[in-house]
């Protein structure tokens, strides 16, 4: 028999379980490269360096199939929550050393691994403890409390690290109280998951029967994924969707901080937090709201198009903002707040199109593989991207992502989609 915990109300953990699937990616992904780039690092090293961290979630899909049968879901999220918070004690125990680049890029590399797991377990999660409809209908809401993640990351505690630099007058000091604050954090999500997150009957491990079973689940697992109908499309668009934003995401936090002799709009820290981590986030959290509501309403086909248009079009404000570089801190405000919320509403086409094409046996394994093809969408075009801004300078690099921007089209007039996918009670929804 169920306990009756199982039937919680979702409220009670989507916005937690995603609030603290957001904060550890978005420490390795994006505070990092601010952290790193007041530590004087280059764009091109970050760059780079920043994104290898994305492989993880580019090769999670390899391990997923043990995250299926070893224990429950529910088991993982709060392990690795544990873990997340070991990895960000290690940060914040090596920041101060000489070799500190080093050191504390290993432990970036614990977080994200533990993280990938994370999502693995959490997404599966989500699938498991959901009807259809209310995956459709929550998208919005997860995509809400992951993006106050990335407002609490990169606003909050980016703030917070120039207020303890003030106080202090040592920065290393500034940021390594920070990772010891969030290691505290992510004790106290374990906890909290351990007591709130429910127990749907269908969360339960399967039988463990040896390695080569496990193995041979793997295999079939792959297999069946690269067997579904009209995969060359659906990873055709997982790895080209975001093309643009990928090396964009990379280079706008780094032009934002850059003086205006190298082209950029010489923000500080403070100026930074409230654009592109508080203004910003919110912008793009209501977009993301505003395209899980409307998808549920409608289907996620009748809004493909007005969200490819969405994610890419408004790019064009930073190659306004480089050849303008204006003083007006309310013009920078608004035309980052456009593409935050184009950014937002035309994501959710491509996390639903993932569940989409998740559907049948092995869904998680399934939604994890095509995750994992997202990150490598986003870890591959972000690595060259500090070398291209470097070599091109910020108007010619933001021009360039314009013309990457193309893709995207493409890859979305190859997908098939049905016509009642994400609306409630769908009679046809399967790919």
């Amino acid at each position: 028999m169920t306990d009756p915990e199982s039937k919680r109300s979702p409220w009670w953990w989507i916005p937690s379980l995603y609030f603290a699937e957001g904060v550890p990616y978005v420490m390795v992904m994006t505070v990092s490269v601010f952290m790193y780039k007041n530590l004087g690092v280059s764009n091109t090293e970050i760059a780079l360096y920043t994104s290898w961290l994305y492989l993880p979630w580019v090769i999670k899909p390899f391990w997923s199939p043990f995250v299926d049968v070893l224990k429950t879901k529910r088991f993982w999220i709060v392990g690795m929550q544990l873990l997340i918070g070991a990895g960000l004690a290690g940060v914040a125990l090596t920041i101060p050393a000489d070799n500190y680049l080093r050191y504390t890029l290993a432990f970036l590399w614990l977080m994200a691994f533990s993280s990938a797991t994370h999502d693995i377990a959490a997404d599966g999660f989500y699938m498991l403890g959901l009807s259809q409809h209310q995956q459709a209908w929550f998208v919005g809401i997860r995509s809400t409390f992951y993006r106050l993640a990335m407002i609490f990351g990169q606003g909050l505690l980016v703030a917070l690290a120039g207020y303890l630099e003030e106080w202090t007058g040592n920065l290393k000091l500034a940021w390594t109280i920070l990772f010891y604050v969030l290691a505290g954090l992510f004790l106290a999500f374990s906890l909290y998951h351990r007591v709130m997150l429910p127990q749907p009957a269908a969360d339960a491990p399967q039988a463990w029967r040896g390695f080569a079973d496990v193995a041979g689940k793997f295999v079939e697992t792959f297999a069946s994924f690269f067997r579904k109908e009209h995969i060359v499309a659906a990873l055709a668009f997982m790895l080209l969707f975001r093309f643009a934003e990928a090396q964009l995401v990379k280079m706008a936090g780094p032009f934002l901080l850059d003086s205006a002799e190298v082209g950029g709009l010489a923000l500080i820290n403070k100026q930074v937090v409230f654009v592109y981590g508080t203004v910003g986030i919110v912008m793009l959290t209501l977009g993301g709201i505003l395209g899980g509501l409307l998808a549920a309403r409608n289907g996620l086909k009748s809004w493909l198009w007005w969200m490819v248009a969405a994610i890419n079009l408004p790019n064009a404000v930073y190659i306004f903002l480089s050849f303008v570089q204006p003083e007006s801190f309310l013009v920078i405000n608004a035309a980052v707040a456009v593409e935050q919320f184009g950014y937002g509403f035309g994501f959710t086409a491509y996390m639903l199109y993932l569940i989409y094409i998740s559907q049948g046996e092995h869904e998680t394994a399934h939604f994890a593989i095509c995750t994992g093809f997202m990150a490598l969408g986003m870890m591959l075009p972000g690595m060259f991207s500090g070398w291209l801004q470097e070599l091109m300078g910020y108007r010619n690099f933001f021009m360039w992502v314009m013309l990457a921007t193309v893709p995207s089209f493409i890859v979305a007039a190859l997908i098939p989609l049905k016509a009642s996918f994400g609306r409630k009670d769908p009679e046809d929804a399967a790919p």
